[in-house]
């Protein structure tokens, strides 16, 4: 019997072919685990030789913060580059599948687990029989978790509805729902912290879900003038976002630790060693966008730039992991 090998432009049939996406699914799952490492080892690195007590369940409730901010960035993200794609002449009508349906119902899972936290006394419970439920409704950070759950199945509804732009609105109400919770009534000029935080979360949430969902329209439209024209449109709103993030930051931060005790305190208190670590990945996030910038108007092929753009999503995705940290951390004293 006479062997038949291939030619040279034959490729032999040596075992399974190799899907193309199983790279990217394995990169997405590591960089996931990797994102909820933050929130669940960070608080014991943060609190190391501070003499700081966490909360109780400050891991699961960092995890749980985490995920609402996440899912609040995807959805607010796409309607965002929704809207600058139509500024973008020659662009196609068709865009990516949308992630907004899935974020929805993995905020709701999360804004559920942090409402039972409420409903518990701010612990984790140990059985349903410890929690609450009607006693959420007589204190504020429990009618606040009410809210958020309810907006985030009102937004999935939307998502799925024939017009998933009025999904905006419960988000909207989330985004609100956690300025007026990270600033309790109590505190001095709550009303002014709440409106930096609300502004700082939405922007923040804009610029990561907006790049995340900008590159993944490039690799639909697969067409270097369009994508480039989005990537650069982006971009410019994209500056302004980082200088109102940066000034809302801040100010917040110098709220939490006056000017004459915050550089003590960012290297001797958890939330100012969190804090500091947010700061510096926001700089090096900066530094992506600029490089990507640079590379978008300067490159023989402007989507080039999606190279340090992408790099600049999974710093972003860490920044927002650290975020769910801070909101878990024990407060600085206020000297």
């Amino acid at each position: 019997m006479t062997l038949i090998r291939p030619g040279p432009g034959v490729a032999e049939a040596s075992g399974p072919e190799r899907r193309p996406g199983a790279g990217r699914a394995v990169a997405v799952l590591v960089l996931v685990a990797l994102g909820a490492s933050i929130p669940l080892l960070g608080p014991s690195v943060a609190l190391h030789d501070t003499g700081e007590a966490a909360a109780p369940g400050v891991r699961g409730v960092g995890l749980l913060r985490t995920v609402l901010f996440a899912a609040l960035c995807v959805p607010l993200g796409e309607l965002f580059v929704h809207r600058l794609a139509r500024a973008v002449p020659g662009a196609p009508p068709a865009t990516p599948r949308s992630w907004a349906p899935y974020a929805a119902g993995t905020g709701f899972v999360a804004a559920l687990g942090l409402a039972s936290v409420v409903a518990t006394g701010n612990l984790v419970p140990g059985a349903v029989a410890e929690i609450d439920v009607g006693g959420l409704y007589a204190s504020r950070e429990g009618k606040l978790a009410l809210i958020e759950v309810n907006a985030f199945l009102a937004a999935g509804l939307c998502a799925l509805s024939r017009r998933p732009a009025t999904q905006v609105w419960p988000l909207a109400a989330v985004l609100v729902a956690e300025a007026l919770r990270a600033h309790p009534a109590p505190e001095d000029t709550a009303l002014v912290g709440s409106g930096l935080t609300l502004v700082h979360l939405a922007c923040a949430s804009l610029w990561t879900g907006g790049l995340l969902y900008a590159l993944r329209t490039l690799r639909h439209w697969r067409s270097a003038a369009v994508g480039a024209a989005l990537l650069g449109l982006y971009a410019r709103v994209a500056a302004v976002l980082l200088a109102v993030i940066t000034a809302t930051g801040v100010w917040s931060s110098l709220r939490r630790m006056p000017s004459h005790t915050i550089l003590e305190q960012l290297t001797t208190t958890a939330y100012g060693r969190a804090l500091l670590a947010k700061v510096l990945l926001v700089a090096a996030v900066a530094a992506l966008a600029l490089w990507a910038r640079i590379r978008l108007g300067r490159a023989a092929d402007p989507l080039t730039a999606c190279s340090p753009a992408r790099a600049e999503v999974v710093v972003l995705g860490t920044v927002v992991a650290l975020s769910g940290l801070l909101t878990a951390l024990p407060l600085p004293i206020r000297w």
